[in-house]
């Protein structure tokens, strides 16, 4: 029963919310808090870069037919599933609603979950280290563009190079950095996991408690009711379902062993809450935020929970094989 319940970091984008709602910054308190997001989140991509070893991207990307796989999930199934949503009248998918699905439908995947799973359910975890990361990296090109393609297909706006240089500055750049500096601070770095692990958290805390303070003041909670919460909910499950199936079978049609079926199932079907609340906050500066970030918020807890039972289960198939081999060797 454990396992359907919110984690610690859910409860707390909750409470990061309800304080936005109660008690939201605004005024010249929010240019503050707006500057010290942004080193927050500098930082938090630089920790990115500085983390990830030469050793596991060279040996990641020789498994080349598994990458395409996850990259052609993310990036290009996923979003032509985020514009078939668009067929949901407006009447019952209010269209901030139904940008914040388009929005999420062009992020990378995950990276410390995704592995986590991979991990926990026996699958190719040097192979998933490396797609998740190579995710992370092309989405800080290929999702302000997919962004930019698909909300123009809908009117809502266009490629926006402001947008993309913004990110470039804010996370590439740090990221790059990072990465130059790793042979030096990397070990140190990944040795202190649980001391810098606040700021992948704290950043991401403090640009939901920044977006939905801005909502807020603008009337968020006015403008959406129950039952639209409801629908994007029902959407982001019949989402992630669609993806799990199309990754677990898919991947063993194409061939993969069960190792890569399993890297590919959970780096593909994810959707990343810490480069995605950033990357908003880039790609639509100026605009109210808390309504494109709420569906991703949703998919966060909803990928977490059905990833968790189906980890799980992968897990207890590999000890039974292995129980059975010991059993047939004896």
């Amino acid at each position: 029963m454990a396992r359907f319940l919110p984690d610690r970091f859910t409860v707390m984008l909750i409470c990061t919310v309800i304080l936005a709602t109660v008690l939201p910054v605004q005024g010249i308190w929010a240019e503050y808090f707006g500057i010290a997001t942004d080193i927050a989140i500098a930082l938090l991509f630089f920790l990115h870069g500085a983390r990830l070893s030469r050793d596991v991207v060279i040996a990641g990307v020789l498994h080349w037919r598994l990458h395409l796989t996850i990259l052609a999930t993310t990036f290009a199934i996923f979003p032509l599933l985020g514009l078939a949503v668009g067929f949901v009248p407006e009447d019952i998918l209010p269209a901030p609603l139904y940008m914040g699905i388009l929005f999420l439908c062009v992020l990378p995947s995950t990276v410390q979950s995704s592995i986590a799973f991979t991990s926990m359910a026996g699958g190719n975890v040097p192979a998933a280290i490396c797609a998740a990361s190579g995710s992370n990296l092309f989405g800080m090109f290929l999702t302000p563009l997919l962004a930019g393609i698909l909300l123009s297909t809908t009117g809502d706006g266009g490629f926006s190079w402001d947008a993309l240089e913004k990110i470039m500055i804010q996370l590439l750049a740090p990221f790059v950095l990072g990465q130059l500096l790793q042979p030096w601070i990397g070990n140190w770095i990944r040795a202190r996991k649980t001391l810098l692990a606040p700021v992948d958290r704290g950043s991401i805390l403090m640009v939901v408690y920044l977006a939905f303070s801005a909502a807020v003041i603008e009337g968020l909670w006015h403008t959406f009711s129950l039952r639209d919460i409801a629908v994007v909910i029902a959407i982001d499950i019949l989402l992630l379902a669609i993806v799990l199936c199309l990754t677990m079978f898919g991947s063993r049609a194409l061939g993969f062993s069960k190792e890569d079926e399993i890297a590919i199932t959970f780096c593909g079907s994810k959707k990343s809450l810490a480069s995605g609340v950033p990357m908003a906050n880039a790609i639509f500066a100026g605009q109210s935020i808390g309504a494109i970030v709420l569906p991703l918020m949703l998919f966060h807890q909803i990928q977490l929970m059905a990833c968790a039972v189906i980890a799980q289960k992968y897990a207890n198939r590999l000890k039974e094989r292995q129980a059975q081999g010991a059993t047939a060797a004896a």
